[in-house]
């Protein structure tokens, strides 16, 4: 028999048993699964390094749960369209659809060499009719509940895709300084810019689009983050910053325009409001468009800034006035770039005192500076060459004065001019794309009639044959646009725009819990019973996309009768990136490892031994080779084991240490697991294997012990090395196939299992110390002597006494310990200086036990006699074992 692990030997023969057995299959009828997901792929020809780290997430997690006994839904499809695969269809000369099929063949195959364990039943993929007839259904369900918009806007274009970008769309180029940065928020008004799959430059223009009204869940969907206990902070955060929930005021300024008699300016420092010098507009407000129809300096400012990337603080003066509304004062009007069209209402009072903004504004336009709030204690400002932006006291403002910020504020709301108000920096979302592969949006726009819903009956509406054109193609399918109006039968034609892709995995995994069912997109009762996903694994860089827009549809199908959830993941993983030669790894930058090129097992290895989940993690040869030899070192063990004619039937004293570390093992794995901490799990096992390696050469292994060592091994790796757990399940004679056995359990108790190998790790260590400082080469005998019970009695009593007592008189208040006399007492007054940084520790007897069944690594170590024995009365060792720390003497 080889004693050389080969994966690609054997995975072709597993994989086939595997779905013989139906292993990844989750029963339908299954009360709640353990519900693990991985972010679907987008179909781009091949599986890369991130993929695979986070596919051996789900799957290592998902395999465990499966082995512990749950019932596990683990399902796999495919995020299909999008304009990548119509770019790549036409550098090819082919069409979007066979370049997708052929990546899903090839991604999938690729998924199957990796041993990834999916209920493959539960199959989806976007772009077949059958899934994307239901994103037309919720559209028009969303339409009904008057969730769906349409209008003219002013919208994100990339040139060079030729479509609509939603806001989240657009990304701030590399070199942004930060001032740039700080103005560009990522919504519709950004300039500079740029298209997040192709990088080229975005544009603004003005067309009729589709919007689907998140902003109408603005307030639930950043509240409802309070309760995602199971996200990641950063994540969390994403969210909040992007919806920019802002409480504050909204004031009234009444202005010198015939058409428009007072803006509203909304503030979060309502008590600055009498350092209040001037109003400015953004470029996009209505009364900066109507001034630009009258006034040519304004329509040529208004025209420039949206042009350009670099407005700074330019602005124009418009000519006409507001009234303050607490003073009466008459205040200049300005068009002003630095007002931003969708924060708040796209008007700001201009506070140069109190504001970094306003005050470089007025240092370009030579704007007066009035203070309105100064520092409580007395400290001072700047001004007026820089602003003071903290709480304070309120000074030249009028009755206001000498109240503090806060209260201020609330008072000054009580004016006329003044409410309160909540804005959200959150736009509605513009689902409307100008593209070919993707969902058709089912409207027909009829003269008479409007904008009209297709029925249901008439749903999927499909998409024609493609055609290569510039522009939008399906605005070029004459013969498919033409139509009849579903409610009055006049001529009419189709909606020729396709939804954003991010509409197919909004809902996704919900089409995962019945994807063959035919009346709606999903079956709700089994939807409501076994939602939400229990582990949702993928990227970060989707925090205010995608994971955004499933939390809406979600709120959205509840609040339409559809789903009785409101959240759809408990619990949020998010992997890090794999990096290559200090870079991310990609095609693009030359520096991608093939997924197989090293082997499926030893790149899941490696990629989950390398570094917690969360983290980024250097790609090195060598690392990669240390994953190899550790399967060599797995398989090894077994094949040694099964050639092996010598074993013991009868136990001896050291084989209750390998039976004790077994469980220890068992509790330690099966706790990394639950916190997928999976480089830790590797770790664990490592340290086993080598254990096992020792005992066997140490003595004739224990048949009974070693036997089961090498199976509870075989079941722990399994999650992470299938392939190898399988073979090492089969060499050992196991029944079945080991991804269907039970998941190992100890068979004692093992609370304390940290604690106990803490003991012999720090007994270990301090052995080798004193050979080491008093240069004992060869011991003739070790003796450990463990602590009397009257010191562990004395260190419970100061682990469990508040700091501020007197330890050492509650400790000398037991009577058993109070006969000791001065060395108890001695002993009470350190433990009392240790305080608060006592750990926990085990009884005495439990010590005893775990160093006399340790005894056997000590002979093993050292070539010599180890004792373990209690601390007598009289003994001189006695003074110096403390509970876990036995005293040692080597002679």
């Amino acid at each position: 028999m080889s004693r050389r692990y080969d994966h690609a030997r054997v995975q072709e023969y597993w994989q086939q048993a595997w779905e013989r057995d139906g292993v990844f299959e989750c029963p339908t009828d299954a009360e709640d699964p353990t519900y693990v997901l991985g972010m679907f792929p987008y179909t781009s020809g091949s599986l890369h390094m991130g993929h695979i780290r986070n596919y051996a997430i789900t799957d290592a997690y998902a395999r465990y749960r499966r082995m512990a006994g749950d019932d596990v839904l683990h399902p796999m499809g495919w995020d299909a369209f999008g304009l990548p695969a119509e770019n790549a269809a036409y550098e090819r000369d082919t069409d979007p659809e066979s370049w997708t099929r052929t990546c899903i063949d090839q991604m999938k195959d690729d998924l199957r060499e990796m041993g990834f364990g999916y209920d493959w039943s539960r199959e989806i993929t976007t772009c077949d009719p059958e899934y994307y007839q239901w994103n037309q259904w919720l559209f028009t369900q969303f339409y009904d509940a008057g969730l769906v918009d349409y209008g003219a806007a002013t919208v994100n274009w990339c040139p060079d895709c030729e479509t609509v970008l939603a806001d989240a769309q657009v990304e701030t180029p590399p070199e942004a300084d930060e001032s740039e940065t700080t103005a560009n928020t990522g919504h519709s008004h950004t300039h500079g810019g740029v298209c997040w799959r192709c990088g080229t430059g975005v544009e603004q223009r003005d067309l009729d689009q589709w919007f689907f009204a998140i902003t109408d869940y603005a307030e639930e969907l950043y509240h409802g983050l309070d309760d995602l206990e199971g996200w990641p902070d950063g994540v969390r955060d994403s969210q909040r910053n992007w919806i920019g929930r802002q409480e504050g005021a909204r004031v009234s300024f009444t202005v010198s325009h015939d058409d428009h008699e007072a803006v509203e300016a909304f503030t979060t420092r309502l008590d600055t409001v009498y350092g209040a010098t001037y109003l400015a507009l953004s470029p996009g407000h209505d009364l900066a468009r109507a001034l630009a129809d009258e006034d040519d300096a304004v329509a040529e400012y208004v025209e420039s800034v949206a042009s350009t990337d670099d407005a700074g603080m330019s602005g124009v003066e418009t000519g006409i006035t507001a009234t303050h509304p607490y003073t009466g004062e008459e205040l200049p009007v300005y068009v002003a770039a630095y007002v931003l069209d969708d924060v708040g209402t796209g008007a700001v009072m201009g506070v140069p005192a109190h504001n970094e903004r306003d005050h470089a504004f007025t240092d370009e336009h030579d704007l007066p500076v009035k203070q309105a709030v100064e520092p409580v204690d007395g400290s001072g400002t700047d001004l007026p060459h820089a602003p003071y932006t903290g709480d304070g006291m309120l000074t030249n403002s009028g009755e206001y004065d000498g109240l503090a910020s806060s209260a201020a504020r609330e008072r000054l709301r009580e004016h006329e001019a003044a409410e309160s108000a909540v804005t959200y920096r959150l736009r509605d979302w513009l689902i409307s794309r100008q593209r070919y592969w993707g969902t058709p949006i089912p409207i027909v726009h009829c003269d008479d009639c409007g904008h009209v819903p297709v029925p249901e009956e008439d749903l999927p509406v499909e998409l024609p044959d493609y055609v290569q054109t510039t522009g939008n193609p399906l605005d070029a399918a004459e013969e498919w646009k033409q139509t009849t109006c579903p409610d009055c039968g006049a001529d009419a034609v189709r909606e020729t725009d396709t939804m954003d892709t991010f509409v197919d995995s909004s809902w996704y995994f919900l089409r995962y819990l019945s994807p063959h069912f035919a009346d709606a997109p999903f079956d709700q009762q089994t939807a409501d019973e076994w939602l939400p996903v229990d582990v949702y694994v993928g990227g970060e860089e989707h925090a205010v996309l995608h994971l955004l827009y499933i939390r809406f549809f979600t709120r959205a199908l509840s609040d339409i009768g559809l789903l009785d959830r409101e959240e759809p993941v408990e619990r949020l993983i998010n992997q890090g990136t794999v990096l290559h030669s200090g870079e991310k790894m990609s095609k693009s930058k030359g520096n991608d490892i093939a997924p197989h090129e090293y082997g499926a097992e030893t790149t899941r290895l490696f990629v989950l031994s390398a570094a917690h989940p969360s983290q980024d993690f250097e790609w090195t040869v060598k690392d990669v080779s240390t994953a190899y030899d550790f399967q060599q070192t797995l398989y090894r063990l077994v094949t040694e084991y099964t050639d092996r004619t010598e074993t013991r039937t009868e136990s001896a004293d050291h084989d209750a240490y390998l039976e004790r570390e077994i469980d220890r093992t068992i509790a330690a794995v099966t706790e990394e697991y639950d916190r997928f901490r999976f480089h830790r799990v590797i770790g664990e096992l490592q340290r086993f294997a080598r254990l096992l390696g020792r005992y066997a050469s140490y003595d004739r292994p224990y048949q009974f012990a070693y036997g089961r060592g090498l199976r509870v091994l075989a079941g722990l790796v399994a999650p992470i090395a299938p392939f190898l757990a399988e073979e090492m399940w089969q060499l050992l004679d196991e029944d079945g196939l080991v991804a269907e056995s039970r998941w190992p359990e100890p068979l004692r108790d093992v609370d304390d299992y940290r604690i106990e190998r803490q003991v012999v790790r720090r007994t270990l260590d301090d052995v080798r110390e004193i050979t080491e400082v008093v240069d004992i080469d060869e011991p003739n005998e070790i003796e450990l002597v463990v602590a009397a019970d009257w010191k562990y009695r004395a260190y419970e009593i100061a682990r469990e006494s508040d700091p501020d007592d007197a330890i050492v008189g509650e400790i000398m208040a037991d009577e058993e310990i109070k006969q000791h006399g001065d060395t108890a007492a001695g002993f009470a007054d350190r433990l009392a200086d240790r305080g608060a940084g006592l750990e926990p520790i085990i009884d005495g007897e439990p010590e005893l036990d775990t160093l006399q069944q340790a005894a056997w690594l000590f002979e093993d170590e050292f070539g010599c006699d180890v004792v373990v024995r209690r601390a007598a009365p009289d003994d001189d060792l006695a003074a110096k074992a403390r509970p876990n720390k036995p005293a040692i003497h080597i002679s």
